[in-house]
C-alpha cells in the first residue's frame, strides 16, 4: 500500500495530484501529518503544499472540464466528509486519465459520489441562505449564528453581501468556529476568541439594540397570523425547513 501524507488543504490535495503524476506513483490512502500508518504499507511519500503545483493542477481541470463541475469539486471538498479527500483523488486522477468527457457518466461510483455529495452541500447552502435571521446589536451590527451540516457558508456569502450591502452584518458558523464580517465594503474571515456564549443562538437582551426585542416580537406575531392551522403539516414542514435549524430561527425560538 502506498501512502502520501499532506497538510488536509484543498492546494494540498492538488499538490498530492502533482506529486502522483510527478513521482509516478499513486496512493491508496491521504492521511495527515502525524496519522497512524496502516499495516502493510510500502511506500510513503510526504507531499509539500506549493501554490504554484496546486496552480497547475487547477488550471489543467480547468481546461477540462466546465465551470460547475469544477464547483462541485469545491464543493465535495466543503463537505468534509470521512474520505471525500479520497474521492476527489480518484476523481481527479480519472479525469487526466482520457481524453473523453467522463465526468457524466454515472456508471463509475467515483463520478456519482462526487454528484451526490457535490448536490448535498449545493443544498445546504441554499439552506443558509433561506433560514439565516440577523439580531441588531446595541453597535447596529447584524449578527446571524448558523450551524451547518456542512462547510457551506462560504458558497452563500455572496448572496448576503449583495443582498444587505446597506449594512454591517456578521454571519457565524458556530460548529467550526469562524464566520464572515461585513464592514460596508469588503467581507473578511473572522474568529472569536469566545463564542461559547452564542451557542443559544440568541443574542443575550443586553447586547441587542433597544428595538431590536419589539421586533423580533412582531416577526413572531406574524408568523404565528400567517399559520393556517387547518393546513399544518408537520412532516412537510420539517422537510422544508429542517429541525437542526429551528434554535435560529427567530419565529421558532
Amino acid at each position: 500500500m502506498t501512502i502520501f501524507f499532506y497538510d488536509k488543504t484543498f492546494d494540498g490535495l492538488l499538490s498530492a495530484v502533482f506529486d502522483a503524476y510527478s513521482l509516478k506513483i499513486f496512493p491508496e490512502k491521504l492521511l495527515q501529518d502525524g496519522d497512524i500508518i496502516p499495516m502493510f504499507t510500502d511506500t510513503t511519500h510526504m507531499v509539500t503544499t506549493e501554490e504554484e503545483h496546486s496552480k497547475r493542477v487547477w488550471q489543467a481541470l480547468q481546461k477540462k472540464l466546465q465551470k460547475n463541475v469544477c464547483n462541485m469539486l469545491m464543493h465535495v471538498w466543503l463537505s468534509e466528509l470521512e474520505g471525500s479527500d479520497d474521492l476527489l483523488f480518484r476523481y481527479i486522477c480519472k479525469i487526466f486519465a482520457t481524453t473523453k468527457n467522463i465526468e457524466y457518466n454515472f456508471g463509475d461510483a467515483d463520478i456519482l459520489e462526487v454528484e451526490k455529495i457535490a448536490r448535498k452541500v449545493s443544498h445546504e447552502a441554499q439552506y443558509i441562505r433561506q433560514f439565516i435571521r440577523f439580531q441588531k446589536a446595541a453597535d447596529n451590527i447584524f449578527f446571524a449564528p448558523i450551524k451547518p451540516m456542512y462547510n457551506a457558508l462560504p458558497l452563500a456569502i455572496d448572496h448576503f453581501t449583495d443582498r444587505f450591502a446597506d449594512q454591517q452584518w456578521v454571519i457565524y458558523d458556530l460548529r467550526r468556529k469562524y464566520g464572515y464580517f461585513y464592514d460596508l465594503q469588503t467581507t473578511k474571515e473572522i474568529t472569536f476568541a469566545d463564542d461559547d456564549h452564542l451557542l443559544s443562538g440568541k443574542l443575550d437582551e443586553s447586547l441587542m439594540a433597544e428595538d431590536e426585542k419589539l421586533f423580533q416580537d412582531l416577526w413572531k406575531g406574524y408568523f404565528k397570523a400567517m399559520t393556517i392551522k387547518e393546513r399544518i403539516n408537520p412532516r412537510l414542514h420539517k422537510k422544508n425547513m429542517p429541525v437542526r435549524f429551528w434554535r435560529y430561527l427567530t419565529e421558532k425560538q
